[in-house]
C-alpha cells in the first residue's frame, strides 16, 4: 500500500541526511503516531542506497538488562575471512538497511571481555571511516532508545552513549544518528540534559490534525475495502479515535466484517475498562515517582483532579498540573507530553474520550 502523508517529515529528515552530520535527530511523538513507519518509509523508499549505508537498530522485542546485551545488538557477528566494508558491500545491494554493524566473532568476544565503551566505540568509527571513504554516508537509526535509560555500567550508559553520539555527529561529522522514542519523559530528560544543549534536534511525529485524519480514512477506506465511507461515519470515526494512526487502521481494517458503531464503542469501552481500573487501583496502592534522588507519593485526589482538566480540553500547559503527578501518568502510558512545547495531552483520542466517559 502507498505510504499515506508525512511529507512535511521526510523532507525535514531528507534535508538532514542530504547535509553534513552535525547534531543528533530525535523523531519522537506519542504510541502508534506513525514514527517507525515513516523512518521505513525513508529508508525503503527514499535513500540513494548507492550514496548511503543504514544501520537500522530496533530495541522494541530486544531484553536488555546488561550493558553486553546492547552492544551485542549494535553488531553482527560474522566469520573474518572478510572485512567489514566486504560485508557491507555484499549486503547492501539487496537490502535497504542493515541490522547491525558486521564484527568479526573473535572481534566482539574481546571488546566485551575488555569491558571498556572506548575501544567498541573506537571499532564502530574506523567502520563508519571505511564507509566514508568509499564514498557513502552511515547513518545509525536506533529506535526505542529509550530502552537503554536505566542500563548503569561506569555510570548511566545513556551518557557514554550520548557522548560518543555527541563525537559522531557534531565533532567528527561522521555519521547521522537518528532516535526514535514514544517515551516523552526519556524525551524530556534528553532535552533538559546541559550537555545536549545545541547538540540535538527534534521531529515531531504527531497524531493526524483532523483535515489529515479523514484524508487518510478515505485513503484506507479505498484501498482495504474498495469503497468510500460517508461523511457522517469518517466524523463518527474523528470524533473516538481522533487521528491516531493505528487507531484508524485498525478500524478501517475491521470494517471488512463488522459494524461501524460496534467496533468504535467496542474499543472505548476497552480503554473506559482500562482506566477504571487503573482509578480502582489507587484504592489500594501509594502512587509514587522518583524525582532526582527524592521518592514523592502521589494523592488519588490529585491524579483525578489532574485527569479533570482534559474534560473540557484536549491540551493542557505542563505548568497545569504538577511535576510527580504527570510523571506518573505519563509512566502509566494516559498522558504524553511534549517538552519541546510544554503541553500534555492524552495518549489518544480513546483515552480522551474515557477520561471523559469516567470523570
Amino acid at each position: 500500500m502507498k505510504f499515506f502523508n508525512r511529507e512535511k517529515e521526510i523532507k525535514e529528515i531528507l534535508s538532514i541526511i542530504e547535509s553534513e552530520p552535525q547534531r543528533i535527530n530525535f523523531i519522537f511523538g506519542s504510541i502508534n503516531s506513525g514514527k517507525t513507519a515513516l523512518i521505513n518509509e525513508i529508508i525503503n523508499n527514499r535513500l540513494d542506497k548507492d550514496k548511503h549505508v543504514v544501520f537500522y537498530i530496533n530495541l522494541r522485542a530486544m531484553f536488555l538488562s546488561k550493558y553486553d546485551d546492547f552492544i551485542e545488538v549494535l553488531f553482527e557477528e560474522y566469520e573474518n575471512d572478510k572485512s567489514p566494508l566486504d560485508i557491507i558491500k555484499s549486503l547492501i545491494k539487496d537490502m535497504p538497511s542493515l541490522y547491525g554493524i558486521p564484527i568479526p566473532k573473535n572481534t566482539l568476544n574481546e571488546l566485551l571481555n575488555k569491558k571498556r565503551s572506548k575501544n567498541i566505540f573506537k571499532y564502530i568509527i574506523e567502520v563508519f571511516e571505511n564507509i566514508k571513504k568509499d564514498g557513502k554516508q552511515p547513518i545509525l537509526i536506533i529506535d526505542e532508545l529509550q530502552k537503554i535509560g536505566d542500563m548503569k555500567i561506569n555510570g548511566f550508559l545513556i551518557y557514554e552513549l550520548f557522548n560518543f553520539f555527541v563525537d559522531l555527529t557534531k565533532e567528527r561529522h561522521l555519521c547521522h544518528i537518528i532516535c526514535l522514542s514514544s517515551d516523552s519523559l526519556f524525551i524530556e530528560r534528553v532535552y533538559n540534559e546541559a550537555m545536549l544543549k545545541g547538540r540535538v534536534d527534534y521531529i515531531l511525529v504527531d497524531d493526524f490534525d483532523k483535515e489529515t485524519a479523514l484524508r487518510f480514512i478515505d485513503f484506507l477506506s479505498e484501498n482495504i475495502l474498495n469503497k468510500k465511507l460517508s461523511d457522517d461515519n469518517k466524523e463518527l470515526i474523528y470524533s473516538y479515535v481522533g487521528g491516531k494512526p493505528a487507531d484508524i487502521i485498525y478500524v478501517i481494517d475491521k470494517l471488512k466484517n463488522k459494524d461501524l458503531k460496534e467496533i468504535l464503542e467496542t474499543l472505548l469501552m476497552d480503554e473506559q475498562q482500562k482506566l477504571k481500573y487503573f482509578l480502582k487501583e489507587l484504592n489500594y496502592i501509594k502512587p509514587k515517582v522518583v524525582i532526582g534522588e527524592e521518592v514523592i507519593e502521589i494523592k488519588k485526589e490529585d491524579i483525578i483532579e489532574a485527569l479533570k482538566l482534559f474534560k473540557d480540553n484536549y491540551e493542557i500547559s505542563d505548568d497545569d498540573i504538577s511535576e510527580p503527578v504527570y510523571i506518573y501518568l505519563i509512566k502509566r502510558n494516559i498522558l504524553f507530553l511534549n517538552p519541546i512545547e510544554g503541553i500534555l495531552k492524552p495518549q489518544s483520542y480513546l483515552v480522551w474520550n474515557a477520561i471523559k466517559k469516567l470523570l
